[in-house]
């Protein structure tokens, strides 16, 4: 599928990289709902997790015949382009040979709860930089981790509509980037670049860019479960390309991750 994008900067479409088949590694929520949104938007899908293909039987029927369940080994290595979807505790389980040469799109976040890491919790590193050192051989990019499940559902939106919004992403090579940005306009998203790895901060938890920007203002007084629960339901808020932009430039870095 030949598609194209907004650049952010400039208003202009521009081309991008072709694809047709989106391996999927982790088939949570986030995982899932990006499935179900490939699907619907004309794409093959090959879902994978870490219980094998069999646990993925009821997920491959819902979806129909553009949908078929592998191996995560077996889904990086058909997928034109792959989301890892899995937590940022599992990433260094990822099947690095089979992600050689591959554009992996990162959506995972921080949690220091789950498993500290000095060099994020110092800011030397982001997650994202954290897992390109891993994945050395594949192009990371930032992307789809800002912007809630149900959302991405429900705010997709055709090119050139008045309320289509926009996602942030950030990597180190502009191909892949494009090629991430096509993705996002099938799926029914505007893309703005944030830059290179190193600036995806601008876009994780703790910024105005994580969460807020799709949902509204949450009520005061919440727990941070009682916001997790409450940004998963509450209703899809349209968000433009140049929002994006202007809250991504006056982002302010403070401590890393998503903290219970």
């Amino acid at each position: 599928m030949h598609t194209g994008w907004r650049d952010a900067g400039t208003g202009k479409r521009r081309t991008a990289v072709s694809t047709t088949t989106l391996g999927v590694i982790g088939t949570g929520m986030v995982g899932a709902a990006v499935a179900r949104r490939a699907v619907d938007a004309g794409l093959n899908v090959v879902l994978s997790n870490s219980r094998g293909p069999q646990a993925l039987a009821a997920l491959v029927a819902e979806l129909g015949p553009a949908a078929r369940a592998a191996t995560p080994a077996e889904a990086a290595s058909a997928g034109d382009l792959v989301l890892a979807a899995v937590p940022l505790t599992a990433y260094e389980r990822l099947p690095r040979a089979e992600l050689v040469g591959k554009t992996v799109i990162d959506p995972m976040n921080y949690v220091p709860s789950y498993l500290p890491v000095a060099e994020l919790d110092s800011n030397e590193l982001t997650s994202s930089e954290l897992v390109q050192r891993r994945l050395a051989g594949a192009r990371v990019v930032k992307a789809l981790h800002s912007i809630g499940p149900k959302h991405l559902l429900e705010l997709c939106r055709p090119a050139g509509a008045p309320d289509r919004t926009a996602l942030p992403l950030s990597g180190d090579d502009a191909q892949a980037k494009e090629q991430v940005a096509g993705l996002l306009d099938v799926l029914g998203f505007d893309a703005v670049d944030l830059g290179p790895l190193a600036d995806s901060w601008r876009s994780e938890p703790n910024t105005a860019l994580y969460a807020l920007p799709y949902v509204g203002q949450p009520p005061s007084g919440l727990t941070p479960a009682d916001f997790v629960a409450w940004v998963q339901q509450a209703p899809g808020t349209p968000v433009s390309a140049a929002r994006i932009a202007e809250l991504a430039a006056t982002a302010v870095r403070g401590p890393a991750g998503f903290r219970f």
